[in-house]
C-alpha cells in the first residue's frame, strides 16, 4: 500500500500548534473543552499521530465528519453525524434515495463525463492536454463537475459501491494534470490560454472562477472524508493556496468578482479539514472586503455585509453568502456577523420565502435601492429576491438553487444554535422546494419551481416547460439535488456535548460515535411524513445519562412521547429533552398531531389575499388538472371549513397521501375574450383531489395551485 500523509504535509510545530491552541480554547456552547495538559505529552501525541497518518491512507481524526464539520467549531452548538452513519430502510427518504442511487447518480456521471451533451468532463480533459477542442458551455461548468463528484462521494460513503470509487479516481486523474503547477485551475481560461497564450484570471465581473473553486473545495472534503483518498484534497489545498496568493496582491474590484461565492462555503471546510488558520483568515477577509467597491444588489454587495437590511439580489448568490458567514461565525464568533444573519434571516422568512420554502420571486426586475431617474443607472436584478412581500405565484422563480441554498444556509444557523426554528425550515425546503426539482423517476429536472402553471400561459417564460433531462441553458441544479438527496442523511440526526439530536423523521438505522467516543446505535421506524407515528429503539447506547433530543415540528400543535412507562404532552416547534439512562431495546414512542392544515398569508401578499393553501405535517398540497375533471382548476374555491381525507396514492413508482375532499366550482367557466366580468355567485359542489407539489408535473404538461381561492 502507497504511504500517503492524510494531512497534506502539515508540519509537526503546525500539530504541536493547533493541539495547544484547542487546550487553551475557551468553553463555548458546542466546543470542545478539556485537551492535553503539557507540552511533551503533546509532542508524544503528535509523533505518534504523524506516524499513524504516514502508514495509512485513511485518516481516523476525520472518519465522522459530516457534510459541515463543526466538531471543533467554538461556537456551534451541534455537529453532524458522519457521512456514512445514516442508512435509510424504509419508506419516504428510503425510496428517494434509492431513485437518487439507481438512477440519478448513474445518469447524472454520464451526462457530465459525455462529449456530445454536457462537455463538462472533456472540458477537463482538454485542458490536460489529454485531448483537443474549444471550451464549451457555460463558465461555471467545471464547478457543476465538482457537485457531480461531490454527489458520487456522499452516495460512496454510504454504499460503499466500488465502481463511484473507481469513477471518482477516474476524474481526479484528469482534473489533476488540468491543473496549473501554480494551483490556478479555471478550465475555460485554461483552454483559451493553450489557443491565445494570453493568461487572464478574475478579470470579469461575472466570472465564476471562485465559484468553482468553492465547489472544488466542498466537494474534495467530502471525497476525503468519504474515502480517506486526499486526491481531489491536494488539489483542493493547491487552488486554495493560489487563491491566497491572488488576493494578496488583487485589486478590490478583482476581489469583488466573486459571482455566487459558493467559495465562502468551500473555505471553511477546507479550513475544518486541514485546520490551516490561512484559509479561515481568507474567508474573513474576503467578507469583510464586500461593498469595499461599487457593487450591486443583484450581487449582494451594494452595502458591506454587517450593513445590510433586507436581501433583495440573486437568491442562490444570496444563501450561499449566508451559509458561509454562518461558517465563519461558528469559528469566530464574531457577533456583528450574527446580527446582520438574524436579521436577513427574519426578512426572509417573515416576507420572502413561501410557503413551500422556496426562494427568489422575480425573474428579472429592478432593484429596491438601485433605481434612478436616470433610466442608464437603474440596476437590474435577476432570479432574485424581490421586495417584502412580493411573491408571485406563476412567475415565481425559485430556482431549485436557491432553494438548495436556504437548505445550506438554515442547517448552519441549527447547528450554531440548536433551535428548531432552523430546522423547520430545512424540513420545509426539503420535501417541497428541493424535491419538486426532480421528476419521481429521477429522470428530469425543474430549473424553476413556480407555485402555479398553465397551460395557456400568454407568453412564454425563459424556463418555463416541463421537468428535462438535461437544462441546457443552465443544468447547475441537477447536480446540486442530487449531491442534496445523497447526503439525505446527514440531515436527520445532529450531535452535541448535551446528547443526541433527532431532527428529521424516517425508517433508518443510525450508527455513529458521540463527542466522547461512545458508540451509539439507533432504529427508527416510521411513515412519516405520511402518518405522524415515530418508533425509536436504542441498540447500543453509552453508560450514564443520554440525553435524547426530539424535534416536535413547528407544523405540530401538540404530540405525544412515551417512554420507560412514562407519558409525556408537549407542543410544537422546539425540541424536547429525554434524559435519561438507556438501555439495549429501550423504545420511545412519538405520536405528533397530523391534520390537514388549511394556511392563509399575510394580507400584504397580493396574489394570495383571499386564499388558501394546504400543508399537511411539512408537505405542501397543490390541485393539479390531472386530478381535476369538471372544468377548468381556476373555478375551484374552497370552503374556509375544508374537510380533507388522507388518501394513500401512486405515482410513477412513488407512494404519498393524497388528500381529498369537497369543494366548489363557478358554474360560468369561459373567460375567451373576456377580461372583467360581473361577480358570478352561482356555484356547484365538486370533489377535489390535493397531490404533494414536489409530486406535480409527472404526468406531462398540465394546469397547477398550490393557492386556492376561498369562500369564508
Amino acid at each position: 500500500m502507497k504511504k500517503t500523509n492524510v494531512m497534506l504535509s502539515l508540519s509537526k510545530h503546525d500539530w504541536i500548534q493547533r493541539l495547544t491552541l484547542r487546550q487553551a480554547r475557551p468553553t463555548a456552547p458546542g466546543g470542545l473543552t478539556g485537551g492535553i495538559r503539557n507540552v511533551a505529552g503533546i509532542r508524544k501525541i503528535v509523533l505518534l499521530i504523524t506516524a499513524a497518518m504516514i502508514t495509512s491512507t485513511h485518516n481516523p481524526l476525520f472518519a465522522q465528519q459530516g457534510l459541515v464539520s463543526t466538531t471543533e467549531s467554538p461556537h456551534a452548538a451541534l455537529s453532524t453525524v458522519g457521512l456514512g452513519d445514516v442508512q435509510f430502510t424504509n419508506g419516504f427518504w428510503a425510496e428517494r434515495f434509492a431513485v437518487c442511487r439507481n438512477e440519478m447518480v448513474p445518469t447524472l456521471w454520464k451526462t457530465y463525463t459525455s462529449d456530445t451533451i454536457c462537455y463538462a468532463f472533456q472540458n477537463f480533459r482538454i485542458a490536460a492536454g489529454l485531448d483537443t477542442g474549444s471550451f464549451r458551455g457555460p463558465s461555471f461548468h467545471d464547478g457543476d463537475f465538482y457537485k457531480t463528484l461531490e454527489a458520487l462521494a456522499a452516495m460512496y460513503a454510504v454504499t460503499k459501491d466500488p465502481q463511484l470509487n473507481r469513477w471518482l479516481d477516474e476524474a481526479i486523474t484528469v482534473i489533476a494534470k488540468a491543473q496549473r503547477a501554480d494551483g490556478y485551475i479555471y478550465t475555460k481560461n485554461s483552454i483559451e490560454q493553450q489557443r491565445t497564450g494570453v493568461q487572464k484570471m478574475f478579470d470579469n465581473r461575472l466570472s465564476f472562477e471562485a465559484y468553482n473553486f468553492g465547489h472544488l473545495m466542498t466537494a474534495a472534503c467530502v471525497h476525503f472524508r468519504a474515502t480517506g483518498k486526499t486526491s481531489l484534497l491536494k488539489i483542493a489545498v493547491k487552488a486554495a493556496d493560489f487563491l491566497i496568493g491572488f488576493y494578496n496582491t488583487a485589486t478590490p474590484e478583482q476581489a469583488r468578482n466573486a459571482i455566487c461565492p459558493s467559495h465562502y462555503m468551500g473555505l471553511a471546510e477546507l479550513y475544518r479539514t486541514t485546520h490551516r488558520k490561512k484559509y479561515l483568515d481568507l474567508l474573513e477577509r474576503l467578507i469583510n472586503i464586500r461593498g469595499a467597491v461599487e457593487g450591486t444588489d443583484d450581487n449582494s454587495d451594494r452595502a458591506p455585509f454587517r450593513e445590510m437590511k433586507k436581501i433583495v439580489g440573486h437568491a442562490v448568490r444570496a444563501n450561499y453568502l449566508m451559509a458561509g458567514v454562518a461558517d465563519l461565525y461558528a469559528e469566530d464568533g464574531d457577533k456583528t456577523l450574527w446580527s446582520t444573519l438574524d436579521t436577513l434571516w427574519k426578512n426572509i422568512v417573515t416576507t420572502k420565502m413561501y410557503i413551500t420554502g422556496g426562494c427568489g420571486a422575480l425573474y428579472d426586475g429592478v432593484s429596491v435601492d438601485g433605481t434612478s431617474y436616470n433610466p442608464d443607472t437603474v440596476q437590474k436584478v435577476h432570479q432574485s429576491y424581490g421586495r417584502d412581500y412580493q411573491l408571485p405565484n406563476l412567475t415565481a422563480h425559485n430556482e431549485t438553487c436557491a432553494n438548495i441554498g436556504n437548505v445550506l444556509w438554515n442547517w448552519r444557523m441549527f447547528l450554531l444554535t440548536g433551535k428548531e426554528q432552523y430546522m423547520n425550515v430545512v424540513e420545509l425546503a426539503l420535501y417541497n422546494s428541493v424535491l419538486s426539482g426532480v421528476s419521481l423517476d429521477g429522470k428530469n429536472y425543474f430549473y424553476t419551481n413556480p407555485l402555479a402553471a398553465a397551460r395557456n400561459y400568454p407568453y412564454r417564460l425563459r424556463w418555463s416547460g416541463g421537468r428535462v433531462p438535461y437544462i441546457s441553458l443552465s443544468n447547475c441544479c441537477p447536480p446540486n439535488l442530487v449531491r442534496t438527496i445523497a447526503e439525505a442523511g446527514i440531515y436527520m440526526y445532529s450531535l452535541g456535548k448535551d446528547g443526541l439530536y433527532v431532527n428529521l423523521y424516517s425508517g433508518s438505522h443510525l450508527k455513529t460515535k458521540m463527542p466522547d467516543g461512545s458508540e451509539l446505535e439507533l432504529i427508527q421506524q416510521t411513515d412519516y411524513p405520511w402518518q405522524g407515528r415515530v418508533l425509536l429503539t436504542l441498540q447500543k447506547a453509552p453508560e450514564g445519562l443520554l440525553p435524547l433530543h426530539l424535534r416536535i415540528p413547528g407544523w405540530c400543535k401538540t404530540a405525544t412521547i412515551r417512554y420507560k412507562n412514562r407519558v409525556q404532552q408537549v407542543t410544537g416547534g422546539q425540541y424536547i429533552t429525554l434524559k435519561e439512562k438507556w438501555n439495549i431495546d429501550d423504545r420511545i414512542e412519538l405520536s405528533l398531531d397530523m391534520p390537514a392544515q388549511l394556511i392563509e398569508s399575510n394580507p400584504l401578499v397580493e396574489e394570495t389575499r383571499n386564499q388558501g393553501a394546504v400543508k399537511r405535517g411539512p408537505v405542501v398540497y397543490c390541485l393539479e388538472s390531472p386530478d381535476y375533471k369538471n372544468g377548468q382548476i381556476t373555478d375551484v374555491v374552497i370552503p374556509s371549513d375544508l374537510k380533507l381525507q388522507p388518501v394513500t396514492d401512486t405515482l410513477n413508482g412513488a407512494h404519498f397521501m393524497a388528500l381529498e375532499g369537497r369543494a366548489e366550482k363557478c358554474t360560468w367557466e369561459n373567460w375567451n375574450g373576456i377580461l372583467y366580468r360581473e361577480l358570478s355567485s352561482g356555484l356547484q359542489p365538486v370533489t377535489i383531489k390535493l397531490i404533494p407539489y414536489y409530486a406535480w408535473a409527472n404526468r406531462g404538461a398540465s394546469d397547477m395551485r398550490v393557492w386556492l381561492p376561498l369562500i369564508r
